[in-house]
């Protein structure tokens, strides 16, 4: 049994930190377990909701039709595909990518828990996969990183099957640098590969080898492109924590998809020390870190220690009641890191969690938070809290989950859920057009988004249902990527 000492001394006894999962586990005893299946079938559904381009036979969101079929038809390419960031009708490739970076991460890590949710996994992986490989080989010298003006459409309130406003595209290019979205794409182009390596190999060696080419330009031409595409990408998706965690996070995954040793060399000469206490679409490096670590802690490999410890430290900073603590945690015992979308934290942290708890858990390792004894069953713990207070185990007894459970978000913050189907209203809706009554109305969404997490309640426990209130009832797709692994942690096997 492996036990590491971290630095520091006892400021509050172990019986505090249990005291305190306790209390949390107070508010699920009366009502059992969620039926964690159902909301993984539900998680995924919720992608083809999201979907833009021509839409499948097989849809099972029946009221979203086609759309953005001319997409990148400005610049003369394909750009058609790929998913809606959220309750708009933008396609922003920074978090489309870290999207798909998250499924595929738990497509590979979860695979057999996934059980019949598999094929979805795969079906959601690649409709992104699909249009990164359109944005990658479009034009010569051009990476394609977004399509549709969003300070235009942010202006009204339409279905994406009516866009009327400019469908601009954006790209990165040598003499306009992206690294951190062409790392992230590199990312998820990589960790994508791992997944239809075996089911799909030529597609599996097409993605690769484009992973391979985007990655190289985000390291040759190097800078940020919030920089470089400004009011097109900020304050939306801004590139706040720099590019060097997406070059450590693309690297960790062309190191894992290659074995090439200077995936390996390249993280070793970044020098990437940064700890936050998030992981988000934003701010890789508590995810490059758990992903390296697996090499250290399963794989006994001693050249990856750092980034052991790295995970580790991470951990002690998300617990509560230790010496490292960092984040709060709301009296439902929800972990409560920023007033807006705080949902995306927990689901992603909570990723994180489950992921590292699995690694201990093969390899029966603890290690400390100062003098207190950290095992897979604590982390166990603590992520079957989140994922709980999700699907309604928390103080207002209400799913955070759109149609799982009977007490859900009713009135969200989002177009085409908020608006009548063609189906019901064949005729388009303008730009303004939907913004009265359907907008402000405090009636509930005509078609229900089976699936969505919205952004999540406030620091008090409490949710307003609010379509106004978009900082709070707005899902994306990134709260929703980061739940699928530990839901399929939590439905594969509930005793480890």
């Amino acid at each position: 049994m492996a036990v590491h000492q971290s630095r520091g001394f006892i400021v509050c006894p172990m019986f505090l930190f249990l005291s305190l999962l306790l209390g949390f586990y107070s508010l699920q005893t009366a009502h059992g377990d969620p039926d964690y299946r159902d909301a993984l079938k539900k998680s995924l559904l919720f992608f083809q909701g999201q979907r833009s381009g021509k839409l499948p036979a097989g849809q099972e969101i029946d009221w979203r039709s086609d759309s953005g079929l001319l997409d990148g038809s400005l610049q003369n390419v394909d750009l058609s595909g790929g998913y809606y960031d959220a309750g708009d009708n933008v396609k922003f490739n920074f978090p489309m990518a870290y999207t798909t970076t998250l499924l595929s991460w738990g497509a590979l890590e979860y695979g057999r828990r996934l059980g019949p949710q598999l094929e979805a996994t795969r079906e959601a992986i690649r409709w992104a996969t699909d249009y990164f490989l359109k944005c990658a080989n479009g034009a010569p010298g051009k990476l394609f990183v977004g399509v549709g003006d969003p300070n235009a459409d942010h202006k009204c309130w339409e279905r994406p099957e009516d866009m009327d406003t400019v469908r601009s595209v954006y790209w990165v290019s040598p003499g306009k640098p992206g690294s951190d979205v062409a790392g992230e794409m590199a990312a998820a182009l990589a960790a994508a590969s791992l997944v239809f390596r075996r089911v799909d190999p030529e597609y599996a060696r097409k993605l690769l080898g484009n992973a391979v080419k985007v990655f190289r330009f985000a390291v040759q031409y190097r800078g940020s492109y919030s920089d470089s595409l400004g009011s097109a990408v900020c304050p939306f998706y801004c590139s706040y924590s720099g590019y060097k965690d997406e070059l450590l996070w693309g690297a960790a995954w062309l190191l894992r998809a290659t074995n090439d040793v200077s995936y390996y060399n390249f993280i070793n000469s970044l020098g990437a020390n940064d700890l936050p206490d998030l992981f988000s679409w934003d701010n890789k490096f508590s995810g490059a870190y758990v992903l390296l670590s697996r090499r250290a802690v399963i794989g006994n490999d001693k050249r990856f220690d750092q980034y052991r410890q790295h995970a580790e430290d991470f951990m002690c900073k998300i617990l509560p009641n230790n010496p490292y603590s960092s984040i709060q945690y709301t009296k439902g015992g929800l972990m409560y890191k920023l007033p807006e979308d705080n949902l995306q934290y927990v689901t992603t942290n909570t990723f994180l969690i489950t992921t590292y708890a699995k690694y201990m858990a093969f390899t029966k390792r603890n290690f400390k938070c100062g003098n207190l004894l950290i095992t897979h069953d604590t982390l166990r713990s603590l992520a079957k809290r989140q994922v709980d207070y999700i699907l309604g185990e928390n103080p207002m007894s209400m799913s955070y989950m759109v149609g799982y459970g009977t007490n859900y978000p009713r009135r969200i913050h989002h177009r085409g859920s908020s608006l009548p189907s063609m189906t019901i209203h064949p005729r388009s809706f303008n730009c303004e057009g939907g913004f009265s009554p359907f907008y402000f109305t405090p009636n509930a969404n005509p078609n229900i988004l089976v699936g969505a997490i919205v952004g999540g309640p406030n620091q008090n426990d409490f949710f307003a249902d609010q379509r106004t209130d978009y900082s709070h009832s707005e899902p994306t797709t990134y709260i929703n990527a980061a739940i699928v692994g530990p839901l399929a942690y939590f439905a594969g096997n509930k005793d480890s």
